[in-house]
């Protein structure tokens, strides 16, 4: 529902914050890495998850789109919410955690607040895999907005297919980046 939100900044703390857009408050939970970037900004953007609860609407906001990827990485993790995500994403960064994740070190996310042995071995079971970044070597990167093949990627994502099989499907097709974004969802959706 919200990409992201752009303001002032009216309150600060390491786990919350209110952000002034057009006259409407919001409040928005973040992680300390969060706070960490824009503790000393009095205006900036966050990457905006909308979680949606029987008793409320909670706004979780972050400096950039590879900690809020993260953050939905981990939502989709059984026995792991929203709570539990933001404390895993202040303890750790998404390079720790992905570094923990590829290792297979259960160690290091047993040391989050709240993390056992058996949650750690789910994260890193469901995660494997699915936080690579692809650095310099992939024509699909988290930062690059408006091309081709990221609104594909986008668009296979909406469609409930993992972020993790959808690009692998992009990179099989052929000439991807001369086809237009609904020719290369179709041929996306046939490489699954």
């Amino acid at each position: 529902m919200f990409a992201y939100l752009e303001g002032p900044l009216v309150y600060k703390s390491a786990s919350l914050l209110y952000m002034d857009v057009h006259g409407v408050g919001y409040e928005l939970n973040i992680t300390l890495q969060t706070y960490a970037k824009i503790q000393d900004l009095d205006k900036c953007r966050l990457y905006i998850h909308l979680q949606v609860r029987e008793d409320a609407w909670v706004l979780y906001g972050f400096a950039d789109e590879e900690e809020r990827a993260t953050f939905r990485q981990l939502l989709n993790i059984s026995g792991v919410g929203a709570a539990t995500a933001r404390i895993i994403l202040s303890s750790l960064s998404t390079d720790e955690l992905e570094r923990a994740v590829s290792s297979e070190d259960n160690r290091t996310l047993e040391r989050v607040k709240g993390i056992g042995a058996k949650t750690a071995q789910r994260i890193i079971l469901e995660l494997k895999g699915k936080l690579l970044r692809q650095k310099n070597t992939s024509s699909l990167s988290p930062v690059m907005h408006n091309t081709t093949q990221e609104d594909a990627l986008i668009a296979l994502v909406n469609l409930g297919i993992n972020r993790g099989m959808a690009e692998t499907a992009i990179k099989k097709v052929n000439n991807a980046s001369s086809l237009t974004v609904e020719e290369l969802i179709k041929q996306a959706l046939r490489a699954l």
